[in-house]
């Protein structure tokens, strides 16, 4: 889920924006023809698989100054997605917890400064590997590695730190069986860095839970849809993408007034929802808010709500993939779903759902939802289901009379948050 750019080694947003720009920086000096620009370039580091939650694993890394003067101090940092951690840390290095910010969940971040000579042409790494922990949450992770002539501290978006190591301090030593990086091969002015995939043996139970609802036919009721990660891993896909995706179809015989703002229509009375984040903690999802009027009874009509999207690996538990969406209509003698149950009962109609006479309901905004728009000639209501943005383009007269005076009375400005789906 990093972004990445052009080099083997690659820059990316999962171990978060705010650290990106500050490795950014360091490169951000024009270049000069000096012979003494300070070059450092990491030695390969194997990605790591197969951890167990819990496990505790390590990572050599090492690194050669391939410019022609010694540095006298250099750091190296390790910053961790959220299904890694920490153990103890030398008294030479420090640890930063950064919150998640724009599309970069959180991360933890650790620098380690070693104020020694590290002379050119030389392979060096830690007298002891840095240790790690895979959470029980740990999934799909990366690690990125940084050495640096310049401290990559994070100075913005820290909600903790810097927090010292308590363990004894390390120190570099040199290693000369390794073969050093040739002159030139570093892809930036005084720093280089490597993105390490760490990946543990885990799942993760993607749930949806649908809604029973009860009214009267011209009433419109306000109610909810529920995606859920169930854990107990986290589960990041690439950023600018969801986490995934979730199909929700209406009962026969309703039109939708007005949809989440994370929800496109598709066809008839469905919509297709993302999630807000290209990733999704366990105990985390999404909750979907819908408006629906009840246009006329239809025996046996019912809705689903089900996953949709990329292949879900992780989640072995498929029973909970799909859940129903019932409809009993007043005086209809019972349920029109036809049996089945709707899981979770996040919103129920009758008790959670807000039941509305047509014609008085408004869409949360201030806007007015449309009045009455029941089909009476038993043909489908399509052209009468509204799109996401809750407008009519078959408004009775008096319902665009009202809606006239609503404009009138003021305009109301619905801000929605950006959708993150694909």
């Amino acid at each position: 889920m990093f972004q990445a750019v052009p080099g083997s080694r690659t820059l990316r947003q999962t171990t978060g924006a705010l650290g990106a720009v500050a490795l950014m920086a360091l490169g951000a000096t024009p270049a000069v023809a000096d012979d003494s620009t300070p070059e450092l370039v990491l030695g390969e580091i194997a990605p790591v698989t197969g951890l167990k939650p819990g496990s505790a694993f390590d990572i050599p890394v090492s690194f050669t100054n391939t410019g022609t003067e010694a540095l006298g101090k250099v750091w190296l940092s390790y910053s961790l997605t959220q299904g890694l951690s920490h153990t103890e840390l030398p008294s030479n290095c420090a640890r930063y917890e950064v919150g998640s910010f724009d599309e970069a969940p959180s991360y933890s971040y650790a620098v380690c400064e070693f104020d020694q000579t590290v002379e050119p042409g030389v392979v060096y790494a830690p007298e002891k590997s840095q240790e790690f922990k895979a959470l029980g949450k740990a999934y799909t992770d990366e690690l990125r590695a940084v050495v640096a002539a310049d401290d990559p501290a994070p100075t913005e978006g820290v909600d903790e730190g810097p927090v010292p190591g308590t363990g004894p301090a390390v120190k570099l030593v040199e290693q000369p069986d390794a073969t050093p990086a040739a002159p030139g091969s570093g892809e930036h002015e005084g720093w280089d860095a490597a993105d390490v995939p760490v990946n543990a043996v885990n799942t993760a139970d993607f749930q949806v839970s649908g809604a029973e609802l009860k009214g009267k036919v011209g009433e419109t009721l306000a109610f909810e849809v529920k995606f859920t990660n169930a854990g107990p891993a986290w589960v990041r896909r690439e950023s600018g993408t969801g986490a995934t995706k979730v199909i929700v179809k209406m009962p026969a015989g309703t039109t939708v007034t007005k949809a989440h703002g994370f929800c496109d229509k598709i066809a008839a009375r469905t919509y297709e929802c993302g999630t807000s984040q290209a990733w999704v903690d366990p105990g985390d999802g999404e909750t979907y808010t819908f408006k629906l009027r009840i246009d006329k009874e239809v025996s046996g009509a019912k809705g689903s709500v089900k996953l949709a999207g990329e292949p879900r690996p992780f989640d072995e538990n498929t029973a909970n993939d799909t859940s129903a969406i019932l409809l009993d209509v007043a005086g209809s003698g019972g349920s029109t779903g036809g049996g089945g149950t709707a899981n979770g009962g996040g919103s129920t109609g009758g008790g959670g759902s807000t039941a509305t006479p047509s014609g008085d309901s408004t869409d949360g905004g201030g806007s007015t939802s449309s009045t009455g728009g029941s089909t009476t000639d038993g043909s489908s209501t399509l052209d009468g289901d509204l799109a996401s943005t809750g407008s009519s383009s078959t408004l009775p007269l008096a319902g665009a009379a009202a809606a006239a005076v609503a404009v009138g009375t003021g305009a109301v400005l619905v801000v929605r948050r950006r959708k993150a789906r694909q």
